[in-house]
């Protein structure tokens, strides 16, 4: 899509077919650094290839690890174990992932190493990690608070215990656990206190560690050692990515179709395939919704929630205000764009005033995607029910699901597209 702004069309029918999501964003970034950091050539199948997952494999490039794509899911990447310093800063546009996972990984080199981003990038917080890393003698800097970020790096940690706060992202425990193994000596890392931001991504970061030969024990609930192995090539799948699929299971509770996307929820590793379960449920949703452990889906829940029988409030969300932008804020303004009142804000809570009338009703309203995939992908789905949904920017989706517009085009939804001249 080329277009500033796409118009949703209501489909008169169920959604039914099939669609395969992409791969999952969370894992592919997380192999491609496993298998950059690695010794040998790895092979990376079912991989993403977006806007995110681009901007890793070009950062790793630009630090002398081989990566080659053979074809559409695939990446082959050759390391020698060691990541060098790049000729210039490592731009990483808006991809959390990759900015927090290289800041700590770059620490383990020799030289200076800059990982900086768009300007969104520029308002996220990572004060965490870089309180972490000074804390086991890295010379590193975020004047900000926000990338950019300036890491002076003599070959690895002089501590091998770190402490680190976890509450506004657990990216930034998954980055210190994979520099970990290469960290010289076995290492320990720690949270500070039990708060967690989306404790299963860590058991997705273990998983590919482990694939990759580390050896990591979790001692108790907030605390890790990780033997100084390492990394070693390996083959490794990534499974679809569970985030996409919330849309296609939001466009067949909302339509009453039947979309089959080759995978079952039970089979996901990653949380947010949990909210399966929720959106199952719909129109009857829960009267609250716990958002903590599934926060990547809470923009699909909650555009769905629109619809319910009943009110909704999502709470332990606090950490979507420093995603890709401050979400609850987005939700709270596109769902109000749709009708006066549809939703409010109370703290760090997202209520959203169900009301089923707003199906089949003609509802002009722009939506803001802030630059934000999930925002545009999840306000599509309103525009399944009520005509005039009209999203701003929607190929930003191009940071994880570029292929979005096209896979609801394949199950019958059409669009109205306005070309910037």
């Amino acid at each position: 899509m080329t277009s500033e702004k796409l118009t949703i069309l209501p489909p008169r029918h169920a959604l039914s077919g099939a669609v395969a999501p992409p791969g999952s964003k969370s894992i592919t970034n997380r192999a491609l650094l496993l298998a950059g950091l690695a010794r040998g050539t790895s092979r990376l199948t079912g991989a993403l290839k977006s806007d995110d997952t681009r901007y890793m494999a070009d950062a790793l490039r630009a630090m002398g690890v081989g990566i080659e794509e053979p074809d559409a899911t695939t990446f082959v990447v050759s390391g020698t174990g060691h990541l060098e310093p790049p000729a210039g800063p490592l731009f990483l546009g808006n991809a959390g992932t990759a900015t927090r996972f290289l800041t700590a990984a770059v620490a383990l080199g020799n030289g200076r190493f800059v990982v900086d981003g768009d300007e969104h990038m520029r308002k996220r917080p990572i004060t965490p990690l870089v309180d972490a890393l000074h804390s086991l003698g890295v010379d590193v800097s975020a004047p900000t608070g926000c990338p950019p970020v300036t890491i002076h790096g003599t070959g690895g940690f002089k501590s091998h215990h770190v402490v680190i706060d976890a509450g506004l992202s657990s990216q930034y425990v998954s980055a210190l656990l994979m520099a970990a193994p290469c960290a010289g000596k076995p290492f320990t890392v720690e949270l500070a206190g039990d708060d967690i931001g989306a404790r299963g991504y860590i058991d997705l970061t273990l998983a590919a560690m482990r694939a990759f030969g580390a050896e990591v024990e979790q001692v108790t609930p907030s605390n890790w050692r990780i033997e100084p192995t390492g990394y070693r090539a390996a083959d490794f799948h990534v499974e679809p990515d569970a985030s996409a699929a919330t849309y296609l299971w939001g466009a067949e509770a909302l339509t009453g179709g039947h979309i089959d996307i080759g995978t079952a929820a039970s089979d996901f590793t990653q949380p947010d395939a949990r909210a399966f379960e929720v959106i199952s449920a719909f129109p009857n949703m829960p009267a609250v919704i716990d958002g903590s452990q599934m926060q990547d889906a809470i923009p699909t829940i909650a555009v769905l929630a629109a619809y319910n029988t009943t009110p909704v409030r999502f709470t332990g969300i606090a950490n979507l205000r420093v995603k890709e932008c401050d979400r609850v804020r987005a939700l709270s303004l596109g769902l109000n764009a749709i009708r006066d009142g549809l939703a409010r804000e109370e703290g760090d809570d997202l209520i959203v005033n169900s009301d089923p009338a707003l199906a089949g009703q003609t509802l002009p309203a722009e939506i803001d995607t802030f630059a934000d995939h999930r925002i545009a992908m999840s306000f599509a789905l309103a525009g399944l029910k009520t005509a005039g949904i009209t999203i701003l920017d929607p190929k930003c989706v191009g940071k994880t699901y570029p292929g979005y517009w096209d896979a609801l085009a394949s199950l019958g939804v059409t669009y109205l597209q306005e070309i910037p001249r």
